[in-house]
């Protein structure tokens, strides 16, 4: 039997086109959130030593900072430009306006390594806002309203980067980890948006038999839940009301992963790695609930989301934890596995 999956189709060879690496938005930047997951290891190690100097961005902050608006968000608009162009029958930033894109990234990546701080926040604030531009545009076109809050997503995390950058910067009274925190919960409502439309489709498509489902009320708490989440962070609400609220999402979504029969798809590992990857983000949920009843380190909870669900399976329509080797190789040459989610 031959699994079908979710696949962009790849646009129709035409004489003379540009170089393939600049044909969709996927191939530059899981290319780059791939390097770069691996080189910031070594950056990591050299900032331990004493080796880079005095960084603007430095120490845990500097880690969280990229993690997130480096390798993860460079996937997340890789994704987003890629689906954008199926979900509108548009052309998304390609060629010389994608490439541009790529090394407003990387410039982000260099500069908080130097003094540059003031460089540094603009320039790594306005990736994500100059990407929702380039996805607004196909989306608007086509009057694609379903997927309009998708701009919306990375307008935010312009501005929860920048709102870091102003408190590293002195501008505000806010400590850094805000922004991360805010982004981190952008980035697992991300996850839950297309973890619901494809995990039940790629379920009952790749495991005969089995009749993964989708409740519309409990999807709408689920997502819900998140934003309540979101809000709270921005409003910085700790403790019991906190721990109550994030215990009720892992309720919620536990009870959404329990819909698609998980434990039905363990003999294909192709699907099951799709459901281990959303029960991250449970385990996410209940942990971080445990850590504000102080039972636990907040860092467990937080590494159990960017670990294990944005970078810890391979593979994953979530759609982060996709930029392995694999998806670096086929990101210059190859095909996405993404197909129409929209």
């Amino acid at each position: 039997m031959t699994t079908v999956l979710l696949n962009i189709e790849e646009p129709k060879p035409q004489p003379g086109r540009g170089f393939a690496l600049w044909e969709l938005g996927f191939r530059p930047f899981y290319l780059l959130a791939s390097s770069f997951a691996a080189l910031s290891v070594l950056l990591w190690a050299l900032q331990f030593s004493g080796w880079l100097g005095h960084p603007y961005l430095a120490g845990p902050l500097w880690h969280a900072h990229e993690m997130v608006f480096g390798y993860a968000l460079a996937v997340v608009v890789g994704f987003l430009f890629t689906a954008g162009r199926n979900w509108s029958g548009q052309p998304t930033p390609s060629g010389l306006p994608l490439a541009l894109l790529a090394l407003l990234w990387l410039a982000g990546r260099v500069l908080v390594l130097t003094p540059f701080g003031w460089v540094a926040a603009v320039v790594n604030a306005a990736f994500p806002i100059a990407a929702g531009i380039g996805l607004a545009i196909p989306l608007y076109r086509a009057r694609n309203k379903r997927n309009y809050f998708f701009v919306g997503v990375l307008f935010a995390f312009g501005i929860a980067q920048f709102t870091l950058h102003l408190a590293q910067l002195g501008v505000l009274t806010l400590p850094g980890w805000v922004g991360v925190q805010v982004a981190l919960d952008l980035m697992m409502f991300v996850m839950a948006v297309m973890g619901g439309r494809v995990i039940p489709m790629f379920t009952n498509n790749g495991v005969p038999g089995v009749q993964a489902r989708r409740n519309e009320t409990l999807e709408r708490f689920a997502l819900g839940a998140v934003l309540a989440l979101l809000a709270a962070d921005l409003a910085g609400l700790h403790g019991a009301a906190m721990a109550v609220l994030l215990a009720l999402a892992a309720a919620l979504h536990a009870a959404r992963l329990y819909l698609w029969q998980p434990w039905r798809t363990l003999r294909t590992p192709l699907v099951w790695v799709l459901h281990a990857a959303y029960a991250f983000i449970v385990l996410h949920l209940a942990l971080r609930a445990c850590a504000e009843a102080g039972l636990i380190l907040a860092s467990v909870a937080t590494h159990a989301l960017t670990a294990g669900a944005i970078g810890g399976t391979p593979g994953s329509p979530t759609p982060v934890g996709c930029a392995s080797l694999g998806t670096m190789w086929t990101s210059i040459f190859g095909i996405s596995p993404i197909r129409n989610s929209g």
